[in-house]
């Protein structure tokens, strides 16, 4: 039911049309022409009330129709010269107010929501003030602007300052011989 299309189905319940006496008394050509016409009101809401009419629109003889409307007509009234199936309509309002209530509760929840977003900083203090350290949250103020600081902490024992530096002589050997071209490297490692 979304983008604003109609609903592509309708929910029956067996049991609810089992239990009427006029659909038990029915033959089974009256049953589908039951059928097909509430299938033609729930997509084109209503139906011609002409026996002649009918008949085209369902793509039946006039004799078919004529044979079974009596059987099928106490499930539909007749309104302003069309058919129309009041259980069907019913369910369709229904649908239409619920999709309504929805979007009544989306717009509530947008607009708690936008809201919270447009509370003024001192609001966003004063929270951030009135719950503990442990679980309290500052957000983020302003474009581009982090809230982590570079660390002031001395750097790990295990990471070499650059003043106590000591050369070794394996190192530097591995460097020189990195930086070089192989015919150099070759040249050096057969000692000359």
């Amino acid at each position: 039911m979304s983008q604003n299309r109609d609903a592509p189905a309708y929910q029956e319940y067996a049991a609810t049309i089992l239990a009427q006496l006029p659909f038990r008394t029915m033959s089974l050509q009256d049953r589908g022409l039951l059928y097909t016409m509430r299938l033609e009101c729930w997509v084109n809401v209503r139906l011609p009330h002409s026996h002649n009419d009918l008949a085209k629109v369902l793509g039946l003889s006039v004799a078919e129709v004529a044979d079974s409307l009596a059987a099928v007509m106490p499930f539909f009234e007749v309104v302003g010269g069309f058919i129309i199936s009041p259980e069907l309509e019913s369910y369709r309002a229904h649908l239409v107010e619920r999709k309504s209530k929805q979007s009544q509760g989306g717009k509530r929840g947008s607009a708690i929501t936008n809201g919270k977003r447009k509370r003024p900083a001192k609001a966003l203090v004063d929270v951030a003030s009135s719950t503990p350290s442990s679980t309290s949250r500052v957000s983020r103020q302003g474009k581009g602007k982090s809230l982590v600081q570079p660390s002031k902490a001395k750097t790990s024992q295990n990471q070499p300052s650059e003043r106590g530096i000591v050369p070794d002589p394996f190192i530097a050997e591995y460097e020189s011989a990195e930086n070089c071209s192989p015919e150099a490297y070759a040249k050096a490692s057969k000692g000359g």
